[in-house]
């Protein structure tokens, strides 16, 4: 499966987080045994997510699987939790009965609520033990069920947050420019963005250098893709290229392919 070409949710069970923790965390996530053994019976079968730079916890309750990460393939054991960063293309090779945790962070939500800069995560699979405490993850391995395992986790994460609670002003100021680009329907180029928040192009450029780890124009670029696809996708005779700041067809056809790296053809579109 290839997301937003295929409906990778449809074998996952899905819970947001608190109000307090929702500027940081954009969900929770599960694999679900029976879901996925009801689309892919007893198949072997693979997950492709594009770039996002949003850190993502993957804690493994099941058998040991693959990641394909920065042309290389990992083997994660069946004890053994993640850290990635989704800077680029990363695909998992899954089996049937694979059993998934998963927490995604929003850019800087890793360092707003756990103190830890994405920046050391590019391109690395990461062991979350050096980040969790053991005792955690133990005790969500050993919960009964996806929703003891929120609790578990959305406390864990809720008190860290709460303890180390600052107004970073990098954080702070990435976060409205990133508001700011959504609210004006992926339109803005870089230096509208910064001027609405009465700073320069070079200071916004470093913000988002500190905090994300790549620049705001090419972060924005993922963003006006990712979900200029997903409308092309879900309704593409009402699709106009100019509601997300593309001049043609052929400027958005462009854009896609350098976000994904294919054509679309090649998933039959």
């Amino acid at each position: 499966m290839v997301e937003i070409f295929q409906n990778i949710r449809k074998i996952y069970d899905f819970v947001l987080p608190f109000e307090e923790l929702a500027d940081f965390i954009e969900f929770f996530a599960e694999s679900s045994t029976e879901l996925t053994r009801r689309h892919f019976e007893n198949e072997c079968f693979t997950v492709k997510m594009f770039a996002s730079w949003t850190p993502t916890f993957y804690i493994n309750l099941g058998s040991p699987y693959y990641i394909d990460l920065a042309k290389h393939r990992y083997l994660v054991k069946a004890d053994q939790d993640i850290l990635v960063l989704r800077n680029s293309t990363i695909e998992r090779i899954n089996q049937p009965f694979d059993n998934i945790f998963t927490v995604k962070f929003y850019p800087g939500g890793l360092e707003a609520i756990l103190g830890l800069s994405q920046l050391g995560v590019v391109d690395k699979v990461i062991n979350l033990k050096g980040i969790l405490p053991d005792s955690l993850l133990v005790k969500m391995k050993h919960a009964i069920n996806f929703t003891e395992r929120v609790e578990l986790m959305q406390c864990f994460l809720l008190n860290s947050f709460r303890k180390r609670r600052n107004n970073d002003h990098y954080l702070a100021m990435v976060r409205d420019a990133i508001g700011e680009y959504h609210a004006a329907d992926f339109q803005l180029n870089t230096s509208a963005v910064a001027e609405r928040l009465f700073i320069t192009s070079k200071t916004i450029n470093r913000y988002f250098h500190r905090v994300v780890g790549v620049s705001p124009k090419s972060y924005f670029s993922i963003l006006r893709a990712r979900n200029a696809l997903s409308h092309f996708i879900d309704s593409e005779k009402q699709f106009e290229p100019d509601d997300y700041g593309y001049y043609d067809m052929s400027h958005f056809y462009k854009d896609q392919m350098k976000f994904t790296g294919q054509k679309l053809k090649e998933q039959g579109i």
